[in-house]
């Protein structure tokens, strides 16, 4: 991190823990080496809107310069369709845009948080992140997800044990059209389902079937409120709720 900090820095930033962590490192050694560390938050249509409240308390711990921008992917990474290559055809588009702010402000080097366990599943948006030269730090170190927390908690970053939160467009079937009032009603849904108290959740769209998704040995809080909940979820617009057996798989939709 000190050889990358030796020059001003961009880190693609989510507010997640991978992210997260990596701005920090980016951070401490940048106060070593007297450069900057810009954290850069993309606020696109396709994250929960409380995401960009949880990256500006994290970006504000750390003290990078932190910087929000509005990016509409759906259109621009021509993505509505939810085509199997989302993920690749959205990175593409999202860094672009990022490299593009990196010459503006002259600095070399955009690092992004993929770690070693994004290796070895289904992530087509890394080849983007590859493709385009962006420098993936934990991934080259060999930092797990479980090692990524660990240190988190050591750095006392905030965000440390937060639950993965990827893009609402996982939430539907590869080919499925896609809309923002959709998603929309994905996040409030999901938003309900963590007000019970589950860690991992989970609410995939298909068609009028809402499927919950929950860590294993949360079902029975599910069940216990089973009435609650499907009257809840069926007032955003779904006709049938229903409860996965085999619990939270992240990326099921890829099966």
């Amino acid at each position: 991190m000190k050889e990358y900090a030796s020059e001003d820095l961009i880190v693609a930033f989510s507010g997640g823990v991978d992210s997260s962590l990596l701005l920090k490192l980016a951070c401490d050694a940048a106060k070593e080496t007297g450069r900057k560390v810009y954290g850069i938050f993309l606020h696109t249509m396709l994250h929960p809107v409380k995401e960009a409240e949880a990256a500006r308390r994290v970006a504000e711990e750390t003290g990078a310069f932190f910087s929000v921008f509005e990016i509409d992917e759906l259109e621009g990474a021509g993505i509505a369709d939810n085509p199997a290559d989302r993920c690749y055809r959205c990175k593409r588009y999202l860094f672009q845009e990022i490299l593009k702010e990196a010459e503006k402000l002259g600095v070399p080097r955009i690092l992004e948080g993929t770690n070693e366990d994004d290796l070895h599943v289904y992530r087509p948006g890394i080849r983007a992140v590859r493709e385009l030269g962006i420098i993936s730090p934990l991934a080259d170190a060999g930092f797990t997800k479980e090692e990524v927390r660990r240190m988190a908690d050591e750095c006392e970053i905030s965000v440390s044990r937060r639950p993965s939160t990827p893009c609402l467009a996982t939430r539907f079937p590869y080919g499925t059209h896609i809309s923002y009032d959709e998603m929309r009603k994905v996040e409030e849904g999901e938003a309900y389902l963590r007000e019970l108290n589950l860690y991992n959740v989970r609410l995939r769209v298909h068609g009028s079937v809402a499927r919950i998704e929950t860590d294993l040995k949360d079902l029975g809080i599910v069940l216990a409120r089973r009435e609650e909940v499907a009257e809840s979820l069926k007032k955003l617009g779904y006709t049938y709720v229903t409860l996965d057996l085999e619990g939270f798989r992240s990326g099921s939709m890829d099966v």
